[in-house]
């Protein structure tokens, strides 16, 4: 069975041409903004906040959060 032009245009894209979900960008932009208000939180609390027992591991912690956002945007379509 041979395929027309109309068959091709009703196909479904798949993979890596596939439209990310509904949810992918808030969640993106959410981590990269989680991360931020993180490091901003640990700097203007002057160590007391988020979690003390980390000193100035929270920094590592905020850019952890920060680059998981930044991951995902190599995934946005």
């Amino acid at each position: 069975m041979a395929r027309t032009s109309s068959d091709s245009s009703t196909e479904t894209r798949s993979g890596e041409q596939a439209p990310n979900a509904v949810w992918f960008k808030p969640v993106m932009f959410g981590f990269m903004l989680v991360g931020l208000v993180w490091i901003i939180v640990f700097y203007v609390s002057q160590g007391s906040l988020p979690l003390p027992q980390l000193g100035t591991w929270n920094i590592l912690v905020g850019f952890g959060i920060m680059f998981i956002g930044f991951l995902m945007t190599t995934r946005w379509r």
